[in-house]
């Protein structure tokens, strides 16, 4: 049994991170954390790089969560990893951070959240990044 979430390195990601983390200790579960690339790591902004991904690891280790960071590279998109991994780690939750996208934007490219949404089979947190006023 385990909490999955998606991270990227952004604000979005950082929110998701933040609140796996503390369902994380609350339940003491697993926390397994997915950050991908389709193959393109090295200039994939999505995908966290040297610094970013020792800040997550050094976080987790603070927080005292016993945790798992990966980083598949394997051709697939963010969301089959998040539902593999939560599928290999029989996920109890899935964490997943939110972004405002237009319209078009989600025609064109989709939206990851909503193919995990739509495809998980436990339960989905999603949220926002929060607000700077």
């Amino acid at each position: 049994m385990s909490i999955i979430v998606g991270y990227v390195p952004s604000s979005e990601g950082v929110a998701a991170l933040e609140t796996a983390i503390t369902e994380a200790r609350k339940s003491r579960k697993l926390l397994v954390v997915v950050n991908s690339s389709r193959g393109d790591a090295l200039v994939d902004r999505r995908y966290a790089q040297g610094d970013d991904i020792a800040g997550v690891e050094d976080r987790l280790k603070a927080e005292g969560v016993e945790h798992l960071i990966l980083q598949p590279v394997r051709g697939n998109d963010a969301a089959s990893e998040v539902l593999q991994a939560a599928n290999e780690h029989r996920a109890d939750l899935i964490v997943i951070g939110l972004r405002k996208r237009t319209p078009v934007g989600k025609l064109i490219m989709g939206s990851t959240a909503q193919q995990i949404l739509l495809e998980a089979d436990c339960p989905i947190l999603a949220v926002k990044a929060a607000q700077v006023k």
